[in-house]
């Protein structure tokens, strides 16, 4: 059975699965969260309600079904846009193909997909077949809070405050109590890079962390 859900911000509906544990690409090498990571609001709050966890806990097996797809599609065919991972990753390359396959038949569907799997090789070829069609956008997410970009590719960084100078696209979601509104920047092909503002405790924590400590 397909569970989805639908973050208060988002104009939308989302397939997600449970933070951190479906991240791999969350680590850096010495085993520590990427900065990015280590505020994720997905960790806290709503995301640690029973029925909010139970329903992540559901997909990570769900999507192994055969009928999966054909689901998906079915259900999809009704949204106009559809989010990839309000929480989680796309961290098997069989769930990256099948949702590669739903999003091929899903032609009049808007989709985003934001990931840091883009640094595992063996996804680099899925990922470039989702951005071949015209109805997907595929982010790189960075690992920074400070800005960093990734280049080349639709990305996504994190800004430690609304004002700091970037050559993004700013997230003015903070403007609109935390929702997208008629924004649909994420979406649009065109829209190079989002750049979020650093929002929720732990992540403001880390920002004054950072600063003490610099």
């Amino acid at each position: 059975m397909i569970k989805l859900s639908k973050p208060s911000k988002m104009p939308c509906n989302s397939w997600s699965l449970e933070a951190l544990t479906t991240c791999p690409a969350s680590l850096q090498d010495d085993g520590e969260l990427v900065p990015a990571c280590q505020g994720c609001y997905a960790t806290t709050g709503f995301y640690n309600m029973p029925v909010v966890k139970d329903l992540r806990v559901h997909n990570k097996e769900d999507w192994h079904r055969d009928g999966w797809v054909d689901e998906m599609v079915g259900l999809l065919k009704k949204n106009s846009f559809f989010r990839w991972f309000d929480s989680g990753d796309v961290y098997d390359k069989r769930l990256a193909i099948k949702i590669l396959e739903v999003m091929a038949r899903t032609p009049l569907t808007k989709h985003w997909l934001p990931t840091r799997m883009h640094k595992f090789i063996k996804f680099r070829g899925v990922f470039h077949e989702m951005e071949s069609l015209r109805n997907v956008v595929v982010r790189y997410s960075s690992d920074s809070i400070t800005g960093e970009l990734i280049d080349g590719a639709n990305s996504s960084t994190i800004l430690p405050y609304v004002d700091t100078p970037t050559t993004a696209t700013v997230c003015e979601a903070y403007e609109r109590g935390g929702k997208c509104g008629d924004c649909r920047a994420c979406w649009d092909k065109g829209t190079k890079v989002i750049a979020y503002p650093m929002h929720g405790k732990k992540g403001m924590k880390m920002i004054a962390l950072m600063e003490v400590l610099t």
